[in-house]
């Protein structure tokens, strides 16, 4: 017989001893006649002495020994028979008890049924329920019937300390970050954990037998980081030298989990319970965001002792696996880039499929993504054709205001580099085989500058800076409407482009093109230098002149016109703005108000123009103006752009001049400089050398320069703000979007489109096809002239998806109504987002669908409205308010179209 345990036999005994009318000396109970622990058992008030009986003498000496006031607890194997009648009338009930461990359980759940389903659970299970009875006793089991469920959540709550309510995979992970209680659970017997283990798989899923097994092994407490790592480990890839690497990783972590390999379903549970608890503590408070931390590093230190390092670039959560990430990036473009000739298809692919990894990335470096986006997308520019060269200096403006201010906003952020040597080494390459193509393309500037300029040729189409009041504010202020013109001073083609993305995602603002067509640009005066091309901005003809000279012209020529400069911007405390500044701006009877904003120009003395992005926040003085200024047309110009140090790859050059970007004609023009000469040349007797080449300066170093031929600075970026009124400007409607082609990732068949030719630039450019004109003109666009379609492809699973959504009954329920989406529209934005896996932002989603950039919001929200059946998030914003996520497995499943 074996021995009953110590805690059934104590449940019986206070049981015996609960009874007021059973005032016997002794209770006999069968059990092994052995017992190893205290001798007397104390209930309360009461106390008992165990005494083992192997014998009748034994139980005969017992009784006769026992002192008058003592209670025994005889502990036999022996029968009633066995003991004989004369000893039984000393006994409880006059017969030897039988100690039933159920009948107990039962008892102290208050239960007079068990569930059979519990007592198949076997010894450990009911041990467990008497040996763990907490002071207050177990919850008292419903209707009177303990069942499996009741039983095993009670124990388990108790066991691990564990609240009832949380026993499933998020709450035990959880738990395990309570290194006390998880402590104290690994201690309780090897039974009880193996069956609290299975319970826990049952009601937890496979995450919780996952977490289990690493708390049996006693790395309980590093649940969240190794969940993190299974991130990097499974699923294991399929074939080659990496998917070697991971099983013996995988291996190498077994130990950790007690030499369980884990199941993908487990590892992946895992991951995701371990992820969920990173985020809720990542949300919490300074000191959750250092627990959050804390996980991160430790599950890079448990894949450094299983030598699993170089494999954490499958995790999308470790930091180590964003900077593997973004090598796998860097790589991609140095193959692209190293090359002789342009990178082909294949390279682009590549990177772009890197990219969009390291994108996926949850703890990405934003700056230092951005900079990798820049990189693919600089990449990309290389792979076209860099066709013809502009015919005319007209043609050399419009490159730089549309494609290469671009380039230059781009090679910006990869001149800044990045802090991983092995990242920095593919962006030198890149930046190298970028400059080569682009100083090409200054050279061929600055060659029809200097030619344009001697001729002094009739500008045509050209808009020079001298011309803009004339040709741009005056028509606007003849239509009747007010006027609000921002020069910022030094900005250049590449820092408008991002101010006009940010004016464009803040308030009512829309951008206004000539006839709805690409950005154009303007000529500034040269030398490139403040004092010569605002000046002549001002006066309307080739002048030099500071502040002074700038008032006086803009007061004979718009006498109820205000032109504040800095000083006069700037407010006392807690005030954004002048006084005389808010109220030019409310007055009906001021027609324009000129505000010179020196954010950008400053930033080249004492500042780093080149990563500084230029947006509303960081010209704070736009911000605010443009908040007192919705009833104004909005011109945003410069007067000169920039170019940013070089660093060790700049060469100083002498000067008579104390100039850094123009000298001079006082010797012959060298590599890198252009002669130019005639009435546009404000300085040296309308004669200067002037460098194309960005490298070249002749005066002390600062962050940035401006006064020579590039086109960076040469070329005055013209925006052009409505709020509400696309007729505002005669000849002027709403912009599409602005950037090329290249700017955005390849999408194969995400829309429409046919060769065009650019008759200003002389060369073929790819023309998006607007949708055709339907009877709702809130979403109408106006046709792009195209040539004869090619030969229709077959559709794709893109088109039949979406053809079976416009044809469902739902969908034609949904779209009927004004303000509704033309299917045209709404066809060409979903099989963007269906082709790119759900997710696009706004600014690619407008230009792959042929929606004007103004329209893209509201477009967005109206195919919204027709998706988003029974409030079902079927299509939405993301957090960051410029990614559009489309969950096509709800869309699927909302419309009834067949699963994929």
């Amino acid at each position: 017989m074996t021995a009953v345990q110590p805690a059934a036999i104590r449940r019986k005994v206070e049981a015996w001893l609960a009874e007021d009318k059973d005032d016997a000396p002794a209770i006999a109970l069968r059990s092994q006649a052995a017992w190893t622990h205290d001798p007397v058992l104390a209930v309360g008030s009461l106390s008992a002495r165990v005494v083992p009986c192997p014998t009748p003498l034994a139980a005969w000496t017992a009784i006769e020994e026992r002192r008058d006031d003592e209670r025994l607890v005889l502990l036999t194997e022996l029968n009633d028979a066995q003991l004989g009648e004369g000893l039984l009338a000393y006994v409880s009930k006059h017969t030897v008890r039988r100690v039933d461990p159920w009948e107990i359980a039962g008892d102290l759940f208050g239960a007079t049924q068990l569930d059979p389903m519990l007592t198949r659970e076997g010894r450990w299970v009911v041990d467990a329920l008497i040996d763990l009875t907490p002071a207050v006793g177990w919850p008292v089991a419903p209707g009177k019937v303990l069942t499996r469920d009741h039983a095993l959540a009670s124990l388990v709550t108790e066991a691990l300390g564990i609240d009832r309510e949380q026993l499933d995979g998020a709450g035990l992970m959880d738990w395990t970050t309570d290194a006390a209680a998880v402590l104290r659970a690994t201690q309780r017997p090897g039974p009880i954990l193996d069956g609290i283990l299975g319970y826990l798989s049952e009601v937890g899923g496979a995450g919780a037998a996952a977490i289990m097994a690493a708390v049996r092994s006693g790395n309980g407490t590093d649940a969240v980081p190794l969940g993190l790592l299974a991130g990097a480990l499974w699923p294991a890839p399929s074939g080659g030298p990496r998917a070697t690497a991971v099983a013996v990783a995988q291996t190498r972590l077994e130990p950790w989990f007690g030499g369980v390999r884990l199941r993908v379903e487990e590892a992946e549970a895992l991951h995701t319970l371990a992820l969920a608890s990173v985020g809720r503590a990542s949300t919490n408070d300074r000191d959750g965001r250092r627990d959050a931390r804390g996980y991160l590093a430790r599950a890079e230190e448990i894949a450094k002792r299983i030598d699993a390092t170089e494999l954490l670039g499958g995790s999308d959560v470790l930091p180590t696996g964003f900077i593997q990430r973004l090598r796998a990036v860097a790589a991609a473009v140095r193959l692209g880039a190293a090359g002789p000739g342009k990178p082909d298809h294949g390279m682009v692919t590549a990177a772009e499929r890197a990219l969009a990894n390291a994108e996926a990335h949850r703890g990405a470096d934003a700056r230092r993504l951005e900079t990798a986006r820049m990189a693919v997308r600089l990449l990309r520019w290389l792979a076209t054709d860099d066709g013809p060269e502009p015919a005319t200096l007209y043609d050399a403006v419009l490159r730089q205001s549309r494609v290469d201010g671009y380039v230059d906003r781009a090679r910006l952020d990869v001149f800044a580099g990045d802090t991983d040597p092995v990242v920095a080494e593919a962006y030198h390459l890149l930046h190298r085989a970028v400059d080569a193509r682009r100083a090409r393309h200054d050279q061929r500037f600055a060659t029809l500058l200097a030619e344009a300029t001697e001729h002094d040729s009739p500008p045509g189409a050209l808009i020079r800076v001298e011309d803009v009041l004339d040709r741009v504010v005056d028509p606007i202020l003849a239509h009747g409407r007010r006027v609000l013109l921002l020069v910022l001073d030094g900005m250049g083609v590449a820092a408008a482009t991002e101010l006009a993305e940010s004016m464009g995602r803040t308030g009512p603002w829309f951008e206004l093109t000539p006839d709805g067509g690409e950005r154009v640009g303007v000529l500034a005066a040269l030398p490139t230098i403040t004092e010569v091309s605002r000046c002549s901005l001002f006066t309307g003809h080739i002048a030099t002149g500071q502040q002074k000279e700038e008032l006086a012209a803009f007061a004979a020529r718009f006498p109820q016109g205000v032109l504040l400069h800095k000083a006069r911007l700037r407010a006392g405390a807690g005030v954004a703005l002048d006084t005389e500044v808010t109220g030019a701006l409310e007055d009906p009877g001021v027609p324009l108000v000129a505000a010179v904003v020196n954010t950008i120009d400053d930033a080249l003395d004492r500042s780093d123009p080149g990563t500084t992005v230029w947006d509303t926040e960081t010209i704070q003085s736009v911000r605010d103006l443009l908040t007192l200024a919705s009833d104004h047309v909005v011109v945003v110009v410069s007067d000169h752009g920039h170019v940013v140090d070089r660093g060790p790859e700049a060469t100083q050059r002498p000067s008579a001049a104390s100039e850094n970007r123009w000298r001079p004609h006082d010797r012959p023009a060298g590599e890198g400089e252009v002669v130019v000469r005639g009435p546009r040349v404000a300085k040296a007797n309308g004669e200067v050398v002037l460098p194309w080449r960005e490298e070249i300066r002749y005066g002390p170093r600062k962050a940035g320069y401006h006064g020579g031929a590039s086109a960076a600075e040469a070329v005055i970026p013209l925006l052009v703000f409505g709020a509400g009124d696309e007729t505002a400007v005669p000849g002027w409607a709403g912009a599409p979007v602005p950037s090329p082609a290249w700017w955005w990732p390849a999408d194969d068949g995400a829309t429409e489109s046919a060769v065009v030719p650019d008759k200003a630039l002389g060369r073929p450019r790819t023309q998006r096809q607007a949708p055709a004109p339907q009877t709702e003109t809130l979403f109408d666009a106006t046709p792009a002239p195209v040539t004869a379609p090619a030969a229709p492809e077959p559709p794709t699973d893109a088109d039949r998806l979406i053809a079976a959504l416009l044809d469902s009954e739902t969908y034609q329920q949904r779209s009927q109504g004004r303000g509704v989406l033309p299917d045209q529209r709404a066809r060409a934005m979903l099989r963007v987002l269906v082709s790119a896996q759900g997710r696009s932002r706004l600014d690619n989603l407008a230009s792959r669908a042929g929606v004007p950039a103004h329209r893209i919001t509201q477009s967005v929200t109206a195919l919204q409205r027709v998706l988003q059946v029974e409030g079902y998030p079927v299509l939405r914003l993301d957090v960051d308010g410029q990614t559009v996520i489309l969950d096509v497995g709800l869309l699927r499943e909302q419309f009834g179209l067949d699963p994929a």
